[in-house]
């Protein structure tokens, strides 16, 4: 099972197990991790799921959609790196991605 590096806004870091084809977003939930809300349920109409993914993972992921770079636009502290966990689906080709939980 591919891994995923959530540093969490006090700064730990946890490595988790997330199955390939559920999202960075559903390996938090599942883990009971805080930072990442969730109130949409991963349906892309929320933003409450905002992460920031290292760069060097962005090309392993799918492009960003219109619909998601909308939402990310009202996120607080949104950066050219923010990208909706609930966008992003795990793969083989993602294992050791990290994700920054920004500050709530």
């Amino acid at each position: 099972m591919p891994d995923v590096t959530y540093v969490l806004a006090d700064g730990r870091e946890l490595t988790i197990d997330v199955p390939c084809g559920q999202s960075i977003m559903d390996g938090s939930v599942r883990n009971n991790l805080p930072g990442i809300v969730a109130e949409c349920g991963g349906s892309c109409s929320c933003a409450t799921c905002h992460v920031y993914l290292e760069e060097s993972f962005r090309d392993r992921f799918d492009e960003i959609t219109d619909e998601e770079r909308d939402l990310l636009e009202f996120a607080d502290g949104a950066q050219p790196n923010s990208r909706l966990s609930c966008q992003l689906i795990v793969s083989q080709e993602t294992d050791g991605a990290r994700v920054v939980v920004p500050m709530s």
